[in-house]
């Protein structure tokens, strides 16, 4: 509680949280051109072998497939009555029921942070400079199709967030902007998780940790009132089939043992 209150007060951290504060602000509609432009100039940019890369890797991969026929599953689900019933009684339980401390709140608003695309290219600029520069490519190409492709989903999608569609849903932190379905900071925080894992092969105790750490912020989207249980399942098999992608991509270009 004391090590949250001092990063509270820090000068760098309170200088991120106004930065991340203005961007959320943005309307949603800006981020798509925005990320449109960004991925352009990235396919200029990154030599043509990479691309050729990411097609052998993708191709015929049994598991991606899966993970994606599951995404659509839960797609269709959406038109369900039934779900929409599960989907706000789970709810509750992480947005209303039991007590909520303001030391609480703001561990939430810290962990919600991990699933933020910026976050995210932060890791990929540092990546660039102390560890290879083939892997911050990847990341930050992950990062930009996955913004993009949330972004858009949310677009065709249009489900209200819950607490604009539910009654006395508690809501930490601002209102973000935008569509529910599916969980931005979520997805991108299983990427990470997915991305980071490679690193840690055999070890079970990174792979527990990473995978943790992108659950809790799923259940912070929850607890915050900004996504519904489905809107956070959609966003962690959304990431996590991004970071596979990723990692087969790594490790045909760097024949690493996946």
């Amino acid at each position: 509680m004391k090590l949250i209150d001092q990063l509270k007060k820090n000068q760098w951290v309170q200088r991120c949280e106004r930065l991340i504060g203005r961007i959320r602000h943005l309307r949603p509609v800006f981020w798509v051109p925005v990320l449109v432009v960004a991925l352009s100039l990235y396919v200029v940019f990154v030599p043509h072998t990479f691309w050729k890369n990411v097609w052998i890797s993708i191709k015929g991969n049994t598991p991606l497939i899966c993970m994606l026929f599951v995404f659509c599953l839960l797609l269709l689900s959406l038109v369900w009555s039934t779900g929409q019933s599960i989907d706000a009684y789970v709810f509750s339980l992480f947005n209303r029921h039991g007590t909520r401390p303001r030391w609480l709140d703001r561990t939430m608003l810290l962990l919600t942070e991990l699933g933020n695309g910026i976050v995210t290219l932060i890791i990929a600029f540092v990546l660039y400079f102390a560890v290879n520069a083939h892997l911050a490519y990847e990341f930050v190409l992950g990062t930009l199709t996955l913004w993009l492709v949330v972004e858009l989903m949310k677009a065709v999608i249009r489900r209200p967030r819950p607490f604009i569609y539910l009654e006395d849903v508690r809501v930490v932190g601002i209102r973000a902007r935008g569509k529910s379905f599916p969980s931005g900071h979520t997805s991108q925080a299983f990427y990470m998780a997915t991305m980071l894992l490679q690193y840690f092969q055999g070890n079970f105790a990174a792979a527990l940790v990473l995978y943790v750490l992108a659950s809790l912020v799923g259940a912070t989207r929850m607890y915050m009132g900004m996504h519904y249980p489905r809107d956070v399942l959609a966003g962690a098999i959304l990431g996590t089939f991004w970071g596979f992608i990723g990692v087969l991509v790594n490790a045909v270009i760097f024949r690493l043992v996946i």
